[in-house]
C-alpha cells in the first residue's frame, strides 16, 4: 500500500479513538490528583527524555496552560556543568539510572509536588529510576506510556521494572510497539509515529480536568495568557511570582 498523508491521518484517528474510548477514566483520576496537588500549593513536575520531552513542553509554560506546571529537563545537567556539553548528543545517556538523581538535585522539589513521567517504552534506566526515587520521596506519580510497547520489552533498569509499575495512575497513549503506524511494503520498518499526537491530547486533557476542578472549587485557575497578547506580561509575571524558583 502507498504511504500517504491520508493513510497516516486515518491510522492516527484510530489511535485517538482508542484513547478516547479507553483512557478517559485514567485521565480523570489523574486530573483529580493533579488538582489536589495544585490546590495545596504544589507544582506539577513533568519529565520525559527524547521525544517524550514534547509532552512536558505541551504542559509547561504554554498559553492556556497551568502556571504551576514545570518541565524537568535533562539538559540542565549540561547547563550546570554536571556533564560536558559534548555529552548532550549521547543517545545512550537516558539509559543510565544515576542521571535521575543528578537531574532532581538541580531542582527545588517540594513535598506537595506531583509528578508526571512520560516514556513510550518505559524501559530506560533514567526514567525508571526517576519514578523509583519519586515514590521513595512520597510523591504521587502519573505515568504516560504505550502499554503495547512497554509490555513487549524488557527493562534496562537494574530492578527489572518498567515505568508503569511505579505509577499511581497509568495513562496509555494507545500507540503501537515501536510508535510508528504505517507498514512499508517490502520493508521491515514502519513509519509515522503517533505518541506525540496522542501525548498532546493527553496533556491538554489533563490541563482541562485540573482547571475544571479548580473552578468547581471556587478558585481562580493560575493560567498563562499568550505572551503575544497585549497585557499578558503583567498577568503572567504576577502568577509566576507565586512559584518563584520552582518553575
Amino acid at each position: 500500500m502507498t504511504i500517504t498523508a491520508e493513510r497516516f491521518y486515518q491510522a492516527a484517528d484510530e489511535a485517538i479513538a482508542r484513547l478516547k474510548a479507553t483512557q478517559l477514566p485514567a485521565i480523570k483520576r489523574a486530573g483529580e490528583l493533579l488538582a489536589e496537588a495544585v490546590m495545596k500549593g504544589g507544582v506539577i513536575q513533568v519529565f520525559g527524555t527524547g521525544h517524550s520531552r514534547a509532552f512536558a513542553l505541551e504542559m509547561a509554560g504554554r498559553a492556556g496552560g497551568l502556571v504551576p506546571a514545570h518541565a524537568i529537563e535533562e539538559d540542565i545537567l549540561f547547563l550546570n556543568g554536571v556533564y560536558p556539553v559534548e555529552e548532550r548528543k549521547n543517545p545512550y545517556l537516558e539509559r543510565e539510572p544515576e542521571i535521575a538523581h543528578q537531574i532532581l538535585a538541580q531542582y527545588d522539589i517540594r513535598p506537595e509536588d506531583i509528578f508526571i513521567i512520560v516514556s513510550n517504552s518505559g524501559r530506560n534506566g533514567s526514567t525508571v529510576e526517576m519514578a523509583a526515587e519519586v515514590k521513595r520521596r512520597g510523591h504521587k506519580l502519573i505515568v504516560v506510556t504505550s502499554m503495547a510497547h512497554t509490555t513487549s520489552v524488557t527493562s534496562r533498569h537494574p530492578s527489572g521494572k518498567r515505568l508503569y509499575e511505579f505509577a499511581d495512575v497509568v495513562i496509555d497513549n494507545c500507540g503501537p510497539l515501536g510508535d510508528a503506524l504505517l507498514e512499508v511494503e517490502g520493508s521491515p520498518v514502519k513509519v509515522c509515529a503517533v505518541s506525540s499526537i496522542t501525548g498532546a491530547l493527553i496533556a491538554q486533557g489533563l490541563t482541562a480536568e485540573v482547571i475544571g476542578r479548580l473552578v468547581a472549587a471556587g478558585q481562580t485557575p493560575p493560567v498563562y495568557i499568550s505572551a503575544n497578547v497585549d497585557g499578558s506580561d503583567e498577568h503572567n509575571e504576577a502568577l509566576k511570582a507565586r512559584y518563584a524558583g520552582r518553575i
